[in-house]
């Protein structure tokens, strides 16, 4: 892979030195017999052969110099544009996603083609191209790894955003058009299910031997669901039985991990979410996006159908994820009550995948309670999220910006000037 002060170098060395207009205005000339090659390339100071190439219809006229562009200038303006809303509502891109985004776009025009061409010497110069347009920010690696507290500037950010995406939008007196998606794990074993903390979507747990299952689970602030979302890990079972006896109109998958990734995602979001979601416009999903599990056709289709979607800031899902702070708490206690977990006679009963759905089923049952209802409502009010109260969130849990170590990895560029402080790569422009 050549270096980067290869490639600058080489930049340099090739740099055209003549505009589009003097070309074109050359070229006129030349059309009209008022000059000829040799004197318009003079007096316009063009390059000789270039305007011979132009005359002669070897080449265009308007097209540009050096290799053909990977990816079409309007689609090119897409990916920006898809960078600007993406770190205007906390998903900001490292490097590695807008890469693999830019390599969706071209294998999308490619169809036949098995690899993106799209590598290092594609993002120098798009970075170039785009140099108005894009910056690039440091990392930030303490947002990295588990603390004990977040940072009080990343809370206090989310709920500016939040604030002004709701008053924006017409949506703070909305509750049926505000929702929360998370996703709760469960580990299958031989006489037991235990059932660890709800993870963050798009967590991969270290590989076991005991089967995994996820749910993903989506409410809105008045109590209402989208039906869940189950994901197997490595493979459905057999038959159809887990189907007809799961929770209705659930949405069923697998991945090798069993949890949610980008396919399956996406696959909720279009044919699912869309699907159940009320009619009013706009809706607000909230959830925890920082291990990627949205792609680009997601943030398409969500524009399109006038859904709006916020990510919540990393390591916060203990203070701000209203399903972990309210439902997923019941949920966990009513399923090992279902199972016999917690018996003063320990006994328990083995929960296979086939049955795990039905027993699910038994579980989810409480959301669509009254009870069940209240504990989602609770859960949005405690996390602040409807109605928007940022003082909800206790002092304790949050860790000012001073206290924390200097961990940051080096700066990919430096910031330029109007840039958004908002992670790795974020969009200079206006917001659109």
């Amino acid at each position: 892979m050549p270096s980067r002060s290869h490639l600058d170098k080489f930049g340099r060395k090739k740099k055209k030195k003549w505009t589009d207009e003097a070309m074109e205005r050359a070229l006129i000339e030349v059309k009209s017999g008022r000059c000829t090659v040799r004197q318009a390339a003079k007096e316009f100071g063009v390059p000789k052969s270039s305007l011979g190439d132009r005359v002669s219809g070897r080449v265009a006229p308007g097209s540009r110099s050096g290799p053909a562009q990977l990816i079409p200038s309007a689609d090119e303006e897409l990916l920006v544009e898809f960078s600007l809303y993406m770190s205007k509502h906390g998903f900001p891109l490292t490097k590695q996603q807008l890469v693999s985004f830019a390599s969706s776009i071209y294998k999308r025009q490619h169809r036949r083609v098995a690899f993106s061409k799209l590598g290092q010497t594609w993002w120098l110069n798009f970075r170039k191209r785009q140099e108005k347009n894009i910056t690039i920010q440091p990392a930030d690696n303490v947002v990295r790894g588990r603390t004990v507290c977040v940072r009080k500037e990343a809370v206090d950010q989310f709920f500016h955003l939040l604030s002004t995406i709701l008053d924006g939008h017409g949506l703070r007196d909305k509750p049926r058009q505000i929702f929360n998606c998370n996703e709760l794990g469960f580990q299958l074993g031989r006489k037991r299910v235990s059932l660890p903390k709800s993870a963050s979507l798009g967590y991969k747990p270290a590989p076991g031997s005991r089967d995994h299952i996820s749910v993903l689970a989506c409410f809105n602030a008045a109590g209402e669901d989208i039906p869940p979302f189950i994901i197997y890990s490595n493979a459905y079972p057999g038959g159809v039985c887990y189907k007809t006896q799961g929770p209705p109109s659930a949405l069923y998958g697998w991945s090798d991990s069993g949890w949610i990734n980008s396919d399956l995602f996406r696959k909720w979001f279009l044919k699912h979410f869309l699907v159940h979601a009320p009619k009013e416009r706009p809706l607000l999903l909230i959830f925890d996006g920082h291990k990627s599990p949205v792609n680009l056709e997601v943030v398409e289709s969500a524009r399109k159908e006038d859904v709006i979607l916020l990510c919540l800031p990393p390591q916060c899902s203990h203070i701000l994820q209203p399903l972990d702070v309210g439902l997923f708490v019941v949920l966990k206690q009513r399923f090992a009550s279902l199972i016999g977990e917690g018996c003063a006679s320990d006994t328990h009963f083995a929960v296979s995948k086939k049955e795990f759905s039905g027993v699910f089923k038994s579980t989810y049952q409480i959301a669509q309670e009254e009870e069940g209802v209240q504990i989602v409502k609770d859960g949005f009010r405690k996390c602040g999220i409807y109605p928007v109260n940022h003082f909800t969130i206790s002092e304790t849990h949050l860790m000012p910006l001073h206290s924390i170590s200097a961990a940051a990895g080096p700066a990919m560029s430096t910031a330029a000037p109007g840039g958004h402080m908002v992670g790795e790569l974020t969009a200079a422009g206006p917001s659109s």
